[in-house]
């Protein structure tokens, strides 16, 4: 019968696959990435906010200046009329006056108002400008870190590659249906498909056979498929 040896030389390949298709999911350029995007996602929402702010209180003041516009507008032509000669009515003169304080002094206080939004304005549009920079620089980073966990992947994909090929390698020279249960119980046992029977342990789960299980094994002419009683991986003797 083939010898069971091949297997545990299949079963250090994909351990050593295993190890590498770890160390590229836990790869700290990928824990760097995923702290900077969610710095920048943070960036992107507290910039949201104070843009909302700013383009409200900036709404204010061009609504402020539209009003002061035409309260302005309004008195100079009130004024233009007072002036003009037109009017006799000394009564009718003194209205048209008294108008025009008014509108001046409304303008005046709505002027007061868009100088109180401009003065709101000015921090809102620092801050702004302040979360622009820094989700510039963020976003730089992440570029960086992108293109350095890029390099860290194609790296252990080629070591995969390299591992894969000589894992294919043991797998040719071995029955195909032995394989099959190989890998099914390596897939049932958390990596363990086949372990060395060292004494009366297996090397799979490292726990104690029965030491007539342990005499039957190694009675058994070679390549005798024998099981595991505990994790039921093939026991090569």
């Amino acid at each position: 019968m083939t010898s069971l040896e091949p297997l545990l030389a299949l079963q250090e390949r994909d351990l050593a696959l295993d190890r590498l298709r770890h160390r590229r999911q836990t790869l700290p350029e990928r824990a760097t990435l995923a702290a900077t995007e969610s710095t920048i996602a943070l960036l992107e929402s507290e910039l949201d906010r104070a843009r909302a702010a700013r383009d409200e209180v900036e709404r204010e003041e061009r609504k402020l200046g539209d009003e002061v516009q035409t309260l302005a507008d309004q008195a100079q032509a009130a004024e233009r009329r007072l002036y003009s000669g037109e009017i006799a009515s000394p009564r009718e003169l003194q209205a048209l006056q008294a108008d025009v304080s008014q509108l001046r002094r409304h303008q005046h206080s709505v002027e007061e108002r868009q100088l109180a939004a401009m003065e709101q304005r000015e921090p809102l549009d620092a801050r702004a400008a302040e979360l622009e920079s820094e989700l510039r620089n963020s976003e730089a980073a992440a570029q960086e870190a992108r293109t350095a966990l890029a390099s860290a992947e194609g790296a252990i994909d080629d070591e995969m590659t390299v591992e894969s090929e000589a894992r294919g390698g043991v797998a040719a020279g071995l029955d195909a249906a032995l394989v099959a249960d190989y890998e099914l119980r390596r897939k049932k046992g958390n990596g363990a498909g086949a372990a060395r029977l060292v004494g009366n342990s297996c090397q799979g789960c490292h726990l104690t056979i029965p030491a007539t299980e342990v005499d039957r094994i190694r009675k058994a002419p070679p390549g005798t498929i024998a099981y595991c009683d505990n994790c039921s991986c093939i026991l090569v003797p």
